[in-house]
């Protein structure tokens, strides 16, 4: 497998990717650092919810390598015309299911399909993922969180050990 390097890499990684996108509900934009794949989810409840769930995508293509980023945009809008959004970054795992309102169409999406799109095709070509800059903090979070909850649990031991 040839090691992908320089921008033709970068451009047949985002050939690929859109390529793989067509008859799909994914749409593909291409950004300056990489490419982005956006899709609307589904959602029928009591009130208007409108989501839109975006895989950003960024080359590196000296190093062959890309970080993938979830983007989770969330409308939802209240009575007397009133919104509320939310945005989330990161690595967003869910799932999600709707009926249509005479329940003759049934839509669901889970968010590990598209990052197993994007990382098909890159394998194929040889790219390397590396975690996003978000994962990596709060892996690091974690483990701190870990590391006091395991000391806080050592000290009260040792303080009210007989």
């Amino acid at each position: 497998m040839n090691e992908p390097s320089g921008a033709h890499a970068a451009d047949e990684l985002r050939a690929r990717a859109e390529a793989a996108t067509t008859g799909t509900p994914y749409r593909f934009r291409r950004t300056e650092p990489g490419f982005d794949l956006i899709v609307d989810i589904p959602r029928v409840t009591g009130e208007r919810v409108i989501q839109v769930h975006t895989y950003r995508v960024a080359l590196r293509p000296a190093a062959g390598t890309f970080t993938l980023t979830d983007v989770v945009r969330t409308e939802r809008q209240g009575p007397f015309g009133t919104t509320r959004t939310s945005v989330e970054n990161g690595r967003v795992r869910y799932r999600a299911w709707s009926r249509s309102p005479d329940g003759s169409e049934r839509h669901a999406f889970s968010s590990a399909d598209g990052r197993r799109l994007i990382r098909g095709v890159a394998e194929e070509l040889g790219w390397r993922e590396l975690k996003p800059a978000t994962e990596k903090i709060a892996l690091v979070a974690g483990a701190l969180g870990g590391l006091v909850a395991l000391t806080t649990l050592l000290g009260l031991a040792i303080a009210f050990w007989p």
